[in-house]
């Protein structure tokens, strides 16, 4: 199995390679078109701005590899926290059109609800609690962690997008689902043996 990490020159990727090494599954980095039109499954992390990451993407020449792959082919695909913002429409945080692999926008973090003042970015370890039961979620049920660190998070169009939940100020979706598509907002590759199991799960599922 070739499992590819889209490198589009957003983020350190040398701590997701090595969690995937741990596990017994190299992957290969990569920002060539062609290394993703041959790819088994994908992953697609990434860490800064909307426009930023859409901008790099097209730079490029990604986004029609990914959409060939991911939306004609079915390939899996996992987006990690900007990665699985850039998998929707729009952004408050930008002006430019997402891949639009999901109907879903990404708002960002009120910095107070009601009366309770919320810190943003949302920081450190928080528990996702799984809405329905599936494959990315196997040994994850009953007790997870991970760790954010984030100031948009996605809102679905469709609630049936929606795997799992994260509670800060209000509930909001860090886990989702389109068919062959997930994106997650946390950080596996940062979060010890959960995210070492969130990423075994989506490199073992057929």
């Amino acid at each position: 199995m070739m499992l590819v990490i889209v490198d589009y020159g957003v983020g350190n990727l040398g701590s997701m390679a090595n969690m995937l090494r741990k596990i017994g599954c190299p992957a290969k980095v990569s920002a060539d078109p062609e290394d993703v039109l041959a790819a088994d499954k994908l992953i697609l992390p990434g860490v800064g701005a909307f426009d930023q990451g859409i901008e790099s993407l097209h730079r490029h020449g990604l986004v029609d590899a990914l959409r060939k792959q991911v939306m004609v082919r079915g390939t899996p695909l996992l987006g990690v926290c900007l990665g699985m913002q850039l998998l929707g429409c729009t952004s408050e945080e930008g002006s430019m059109t997402g891949l639009g692999f999901i109907d879903a926008r990404t708002v960002r973090f009120p910095g107070r609800m009601g009366e309770v003042t919320l810190r943003v970015p949302h920081m450190g370890w928080n528990v996702v609690h799984p809405r329905k039961e599936d494959m990315i979620f196997l040994g994850l049920e009953s007790i997870n962690r991970f760790y954010f660190v984030h100031s948009y998070h996605v809102e679905c169009a469709d609630p049936d997008n929606i795997l799992g939940l994260t509670s800060y100020g209000k509930n909001f979706v860090s886990v989702l689902r389109h068919g062959n598509i997930w994106g997650v907002q946390f950080h596996p590759e940062k979060s010890h043996r959960f995210g070492m199991q969130l990423l075994k799960n989506f490199v073992e599922m057929n």
